[in-house]
């Protein structure tokens, strides 16, 4: 699979760190609240890994740096397509052999492949080889930002909608498209209303639900099929649930988006942003042990 993957010379990766943003997965505030979740569940060798792979600049804050598979995906064009898997209208199903390939039909080619890959990549880090195979900061960031993507439903949504960006939405006031209803604009109006826009104050509720109300759910949302290291393909099956479950249920070319939508809405989001931080810390704990 590595095949299907660029890679970046050392120093034209860590100029590419620096690109200015253009559009987010899960919005800029979703990827770092993930993030910085996922960075306290580390266990001490999986910390000491992603201290040492993460640029110095990062001053040790993965979430500084989660967006940026965003970043570069217009400029480098051939990553675009890692972020969602397109699956057959209205079935409301995911089959990795059927729907994880690009648009010309390269096989492995989705988010869910892409996880596999970065997982594998960063596998081989503390190898004896003198000169490593792989840019393993990259792999790291790779990682660390698909797995936000894959639980975000509609990163797994229908082909002819892409995903709901041609579904047109009015969100409150604002004209949007479901697609950014769901990257964005629920956590965006969650933080406005109940957390006066301080995203810390929204990562704290998560930690507590996570060792509180959910804590009986964790060892769930841990568990691979066969001690893998990472399951990615249960992840986007849950997704296209919850994205004909939730995400697109009701809704319709212009249909007006508000509290009802929001509020019902809400702990799909939480849930989501919730399981990815947990699973993101558990691939690492168990790449890095």
């Amino acid at each position: 699979m590595g095949s299907n993957f660029k890679s970046y010379s050392l120093p034209s990766f860590f100029l590419l760190l620096s690109l200015p943003a253009f559009a987010y997965g899960w919005g800029f505030d979703g990827h770092q609240i993930i993030c910085k979740i996922a960075q306290d569940r580390l266990s001490e060798s999986a910390a000491a890994a992603v201290k040492e792979l993460l640029p110095a600049y990062a001053g040790d804050d993965l979430s500084t740096l989660c967006p940026w598979a965003d970043r570069i995906k217009f400029r480098y064009r051939w990553s675009s397509e890692l972020h969602y898997i397109d699956t057959p209208d209205d079935l409301c199903t995911y089959n990795y052999n059927r729907d994880c390939k690009d648009e010309g039909g390269v096989r492995g080619r989705c988010v869910s492949g892409a996880i596999t890959n970065y997982t594998n990549q960063l596998l081989t880090y503390g190898s004896s080889a003198d000169e490593p195979q792989y840019n393993l900061t990259k792999a790291l960031l790779f990682l660390s930002h698909f797995m936000g993507d894959i639980h975000q439903p509609l990163h797994v949504g229908f082909t002819s909608d892409r995903g709901g960006n041609t579904i047109d939405v009015r969100w409150f006031r604002r004209k949007s498209v479901l697609h950014s209803v769901w990257d964005k604009e629920i956590i965006e109006t969650a933080e406005d209303r109940f957390y006066d826009n301080v995203m810390e104050e929204f990562v704290d509720t998560l930690k507590q639900n996570i060792t509180g109300d959910w804590s009986d759910q964790v060892v769930k949302w841990e568990k691979c099929n066969n001690n893998d290291v990472t399951c990615p393909d249960i992840y986007a099956s849950e997704s296209i649930k919850a994205a004909c479950n939730w995400a697109y249920k009701d809704v319709k070319n212009n249909t007006a988006l508000e509290d009802d939508y929001f509020l019902s809405r809400l702990p799909i989001v939480n849930l989501r942003l919730a399981e990815s931080a947990v699973r993101l810390a558990v691939t690492l704990n168990r790449i890095f042990k």
